[in-house]
């Protein structure tokens, strides 16, 4: 069955009910879905989805730096990633806080990865973003994005 991994880090908690949310939307479309705090993923993890999700909460328009060791870790599987699926959110505590810039450098990981990045047309088009813990807009932007990706991962696995 293919797979999605869900990463995030998070001190408030914020980051990981978004997380959640993900998955539940991921779940819905009947694929595997596997949370993790990004500090205890490894590269196997990374390779062995058909689809990686990734959080973080925006520290100064960037992702946070347990996020940014993974994407520098990664560099090892540079070819390996290509074809799977990616998608991106944040949480901060201020609107124009950085939220886009975060999801952005996530993405911009995935695509020298190699990865097929999917976005949502209707909404936060990066990526979801929460403004303190998910509200009610936030809530079905990241299920949305759950759902998203894990279609996109069964039409590529096939």
């Amino acid at each position: 069955m293919p797979r999605v991994l869900i990463l995030y880090y998070t001190r408030t908690g914020n980051t990981e009910k978004m997380a959640r949310l993900v998955e539940e939307g991921v779940k819905g479309e009947g694929i595997e879905a596997v949370v993790k705090p990004v500090a205890d993923a490894t590269l196997d993890d990374l390779q062995a989805a058909d689809g990686i999700v990734i959080g973080s909460p925006t520290y100064y328009g960037l992702p946070a730096a347990e996020i940014i060791r993974l994407i520098d870790d990664s560099v090892k599987l540079h070819g390996r990633l290509e074809g799977k699926v990616g998608g991106a959110y944040s949480s901060a505590a201020n609107i124009g806080g950085g939220n886009e810039t975060v999801i952005m450098s996530i993405i911009q990981a995935m695509l020298v990865h190699g990865m097929v990045v999917q976005g949502i047309p209707k909404g936060d088009h990066y990526g979801p973003v929460s403004i303190g813990a998910p509200d009610e807009r936030a809530t079905k932007q990241c299920r949305l994005l759950g759902e998203r990706v894990a279609k996109l991962v069964k039409k590529l696995a096939g």
